[in-house]
């Protein structure tokens, strides 16, 4: 698959081959099934669309209930493109879940980051903030001046300042698969990724022959 839509759990720590700690994320993985194909002659790129999370009909309108009716599959609370080359490979209806996955794949995971809420200049960009004696007595943790001596006398744009923090779009780069846990559908990502407890992740294998390994086996368990 190109990529899957997966729920984080939170964190954990198991022991290696060698006996040390490694912290680890427990990301959930239902069942991913391809909502709709995306090809060069009609859409002008080639992706697949996946859906995940069963949805109730009577909470989606009509354009989502017929976008899910046309390709005949049940409705979902999430839906994710993923780019890929191999589009036409894949079928609409088509499933997979976490028995995809092997220890030492690589991935690339994308969630979006906790909320911080508005925060000033020391927490938001690291900022050092003021002295703490010799004359400052209101001044610890003020951004200082701002302006501009004489010319243009103005702040100028993208100027750090105070102002809202987190929840942005994060992606972390080369995580590795270090367990898998068929029976229960879940994985184990080395260390942290973005997100609260039970947010929607995205995990994006690196290229390599996970796509072609997963339509491999795809292809052979339809034929037996």
């Amino acid at each position: 698959m190109a990529g899957f839509i997966g729920e984080k759990l939170g964190m954990t720590q198991i022991f290696d081959e060698e006996g040390l700690v490694v912290p680890v994320t427990i990301v959930k993985i239902k069942e991913n099934v391809v909502v709709s194909l995306k090809t060069k002659e009609s859409d002008g790129y080639n992706a697949v669309q996946i859906g995940y999370g069963k949805q109730k009909e009577s909470r989606l309108n009509k354009p989502k209930l017929g976008h899910f009716k046309k390709g005949g599959v049940d409705a979902f609370a999430n839906l994710k493109e993923f780019r890929t080359d191999n589009a036409a490979s894949y079928k609409v209806g088509m499933a997979v879940d976490a028995s995809a996955f092997k220890v030492g794949d690589i991935l690339d995971v994308q969630g979006r980051g906790k909320g911080k809420g508005f925060q000033g200049v020391m927490k938001r960009y690291h900022f050092a903030g003021g002295c703490d004696s010799h004359g400052n007595s209101v001044s610890h943790r003020v951004p200082g001046s701002i302006g501009q001596n004489t010319f243009p006398g103005k702040v100028i744009k993208g100027k750090k300042l105070p102002g809202h923090m987190g929840s942005e779009t994060v992606t972390v780069k080369n995580i590795k698969v270090v367990g898998v846990e068929e029976e229960q559908g879940l994985i184990l990502v080395k260390g942290a990724i973005p997100g609260s407890k039970n947010s929607i992740v995205n995990l994006m294998p690196k290229a390599g022959d996970f796509e072609s390994r997963f339509l491999e086996a795809k292809e052979e368990a339809q034929a037996s």
